[in-house]
């Protein structure tokens, strides 16, 4: 894309243990363009974070990345050197961890790690770093910013942590922001704020954001464009009404089945994706969605569906009936449960 700020390209990155190379990420590629946010989907352990990091270059040891591209900027980060990278860390590429507690330093007050960053980037001298930090820590919702950026991590709250961490990522305006499970363990009226915090800090810089997520309400109030994971691959992209209202994977339909509505029977249990994800130490040869699907043909068996395009460009899917899925969808619908 001629327009992407981030693209990423055929990326596969793997895992050496002792019972075998783990495929964590299996041929993925996307792209994001500035101002808008790209939201990544899936099950635990289907990729989505091994592919944030990689884009970050945090994939430790026994990790590596062992195919594709990454380009920020037309630029492939991949021939950086380390000290080139930790240039743009923090800098031009930011990321908003899953849990702040861990992510924060203990020992240090929340608004000198803040100052931290910035002197790293951008500021010379303490004090006016010290003074942006209590700033950020009020753009970000914190009350009494001045003197709560005195504060340990551990006399914050997690709503409060989770705030600070977006004020350290967006205190050198990044081009792009990468969230990773943002609003994880926070009750959903922390969520919410969290995520208007997040979107004002985007609009202010104009920045690109990648969104990792499982939790598809985050997705549906925040995202344009989504892309979903399993197993290591895209099955399913395209803008949030392609892929919400007119999904054209199993998997994309059996994650928003298993959502609970406020129309439905409540008499009923809650619909679940029977199962379990396979290993990715040991991938089936054809769909790896294949044991799971309810819509599964031989040939899914044997042969691994593409990632083609179901109808306007930006809407793809990798499943064999995806042309006949609504259809199907809706024939399944209509049979009684027992």
């Amino acid at each position: 894309m001629t327009d992407a700020l981030l693209e990423v390209r055929d990326l596969k990155v793997e895992f050496k243990t002792e019972d075998g190379v783990v495929a964590a990420v299996n041929g993925v590629s996307f792209w994001v363009a500035p101002g808008e946010t790209l939201a990544i989907v899936g099950e635990s352990g289907s990729g989505k974070s091994v592919s944030a990091l990689s884009v970050m270059g945090l994939i430790d040891k026994p990790g590596r990345i062992s195919g594709g591209d990454i380009l920020f900027a037309g630029q492939s980060l991949l021939a950086l050197s380390e000290r080139d990278y930790r240039r743009l860390r923090g800098g031009d590429l930011a990321m908003i961890f899953q849990d702040p507690l861990s992510s924060l330093n203990p020992a240090f007050r929340v608004g000198d790690q803040i100052a931290e960053a910035l002197l790293t980037h951008t500021y010379e001298k303490k004090d006016a770093a010290r003074r942006r930090a209590a700033t950020l820590l009020a753009d970000v919702g914190i009350p009494q910013a001045g003197d709560r950026a005195r504060d340990y991590p551990h006399q914050f709250s997690g709503g409060m942590r989770q705030r600070a961490m977006i004020a350290m990522a967006i205190a050198n305006k990044p081009k792009l922001l990468i969230a990773d499970e943002p609003t994880t363990a926070l009750d959903v009226t922390i969520q919410a704020q969290v995520l208007e915090v997040l979107q004002a800090a985007q609009q202010e810089t104009d920045a690109a954001m990648l969104l990792i997520t499982h939790d598809l309400g985050v997705v549906a109030g925040i995202a344009d464009r989504v892309a979903v994971m399993y197993a290591g691959r895209i099955v399913e992209e395209g803008t949030l009404d392609e892929v919400f209202y007119e999904s054209r994977h199993p998997y994309t339909l059996g994650l928003l089945n298993s959502l609970p509505r406020l129309d439905s029977d409540r008499s009923r249990p809650l619909r679940t994706i029977p199962g379990t994800p396979p290993s990715v130490l040991s991938l089936p040869p054809g769909c790896a969605l294949a044991p799971r699907c309810p819509y599964v043909q031989d040939r899914c068996r044997t042969e691994r569906p593409e990632l083609e395009a179901v109808g306007p460009e930006t809407h793809r899917s990798a499943c064999f009936r995806s042309a006949e899925l609504p259809a199907l969808a809706a024939a399944l619908e209509e049979v009684p449960s027992s």
